[in-house]
């Protein structure tokens, strides 16, 4: 999954820098606390950072792609009308363009060029960046490969189009943005709290971090937790 993101990494290297980040803060927080099973916790949740990471660095890839797909097409249908073939065109366009629209659209014509047909290679551009746009994007240049028609109009009007619902998109977020920060807020109060209580009265909070029963209710809370940021996160979610 690295080269989906255009990371090229050693995957057994990275394991095994996982396995031991995990391993360091699990004993960094039993040295803290002394506490068997959140330590356990812990390192648990940090060995499944590598793959909350790749799935936020390839959701914000496909969103930054989704981005700046509108002025592509504006640009291509521009080149067309000026009488640009259409890979000439891309090619010009791509060498301007800002990642990741460059990385995936020279990835096409770089598959093009050692034989790969073009439908082949937009279908593989549409299993990388499964968005909406790119979506229309391949769906029109495959529908004027097969039966022809004006490419630049088709083009421009998914441009707006496109453009139009990112805007939309834009105020969307911010209008819901008070109830996904207060989504953050809530699950950190009880953190807090119990923080400040352990520095206040530590002997009663012994029972919380030292016995089987603090930690069934530490684990019953930690899912009662993440169940409303999931449930505000998608009250708060609109789909347009």
């Amino acid at each position: 999954q690295l080269s989906e993101v255009f990371l090229f990494l050693d995957p057994v290297q990275l394991w095994f820098l996982t396995v031991f980040a995990s391993v360091a803060v699990g004993v960094l927080v039993y040295g803290f606390t002394h506490s068997v099973a959140l330590a356990l916790i812990v390192a648990s949740a940090a060995l499944l950072c590598p793959p909350w990471l790749m799935a936020w660095l390839r959701q914000r890839r496909n969103v930054r792609f989704e981005q700046q797909l509108p002025d592509l097409l504006l640009s291509l249908a521009g080149a067309l009308r000026a009488g640009a073939g259409l890979q000439s065109a891309l090619q010009t366009i791509v060498a301007q363009s800002p990642e990741p629209l460059a990385q995936e659209l020279g990835l096409v014509l770089k598959e093009q060029r050692v034989g790969v047909p073009l439908e082949q290679a937009l279908s593989s551009l549409r299993q990388r960046m499964p968005g909406e746009g790119t979506q229309l994007l391949v769906s029109a240049l495959v529908i004027a490969l097969h039966t022809g028609g004006n490419l630049a109009e088709t083009l421009e009007r998914i441009g707006h189009t496109l453009r139009a619902r990112l805007h939309l998109l834009g105020r969307i977020d911010a209008l819901t943005a008070q109830g996904r920060m207060q989504a953050w807020v809530m699950a950190g109060l009880p953190l807090m709290l119990g923080l400040v209580l352990t520095g206040l009265e530590p002997d009663a909070m012994q029972i919380l971090w030292y016995t089987p029963l603090g930690w069934g209710v530490l684990m019953l809370v930690a899912v009662l937790e993440l169940s409303g940021i999931w449930l505000i996160r998608r009250i708060v979610r609109i789909q347009v």
